[in-house]
């Protein structure tokens, strides 16, 4: 695979991590049994790396040649308690990697490096500007794929509106709601 990121693949390079030929991955495309989409214009097809491995495990396909490039999430919290509590519950799930930013710097540093499928940033933090933040990923294009999520704790929904309308993906307003944290982040990939 020679993508840079990789969270994109060809049928080509579905067929080779698959063991198949590249007709039988356009027949699961063209089937609906693996989700992606058509280069406009063309008749070429893309996969979701995280799509990909979603069906691999359905169908009980080996993983390990994917399983680097498990769903990257970004934690950016200056509470090192709560952002530690969140990340650890979020290992918990297999395919999740978690990395912790305490300070918008460290958050740009991590982000460069890692380039996450899934910022999740505290609006109520400390001196981290979430705002700023989320503007700079959504003006990155290495970014491009990285999906916002707020987290605002007891906000209201109209006050979650306003937030949405600020560029993040999703927000959530119980933060306690560890469920309802890893649902969102699976929305969030689900659509890159």
């Amino acid at each position: 695979m020679n993508n840079k990121r990789k969270d994109i693949l060809t049928t080509g390079q579905v067929a080779q991590i698959c063991k198949v030929a590249p007709r039988t991955v356009t027949k699961w495309f063209d089937t609906g049994q693996l989700k992606g989409y058509r280069i406009p214009g063309g008749r070429d097809r893309r996969i979701p790396a995280t799509e990909l491995i979603r069906f691999m495990k359905v169908h009980n396909m080996p993983t390990e040649e994917l399983e680097h490039d498990k769903v990257r999430i970004l934690i950016i919290d200056s509470d090192w308690q709560s952002a530690n509590s969140l990340a650890e519950t979020l290992k918990k799930n297999p395919s999740f990697t978690v990395e912790i930013a305490n300070s918008g710097f460290d958050a740009g540093l991590i982000a460069q490096k890692t380039e996450p499928h899934v910022i999740l940033i505290n609006l109520m933090a400390s001196d981290i500007d979430a705002n700023l933040i989320c503007s700079n990923v959504r003006k990155n294009p290495e970014l491009g794929v990285t999906k916002v999520i707020a987290l605002a704790e007891g906000l209201k929904a109209n006050e979650a509106n306003g937030v949405l309308n600020k560029g993040y993906d999703f927000c959530i307003t119980d933060t306690s709601d560890i469920a309802g944290i890893a649902n969102a982040i699976n929305q969030a990939i689900s659509i890159i």
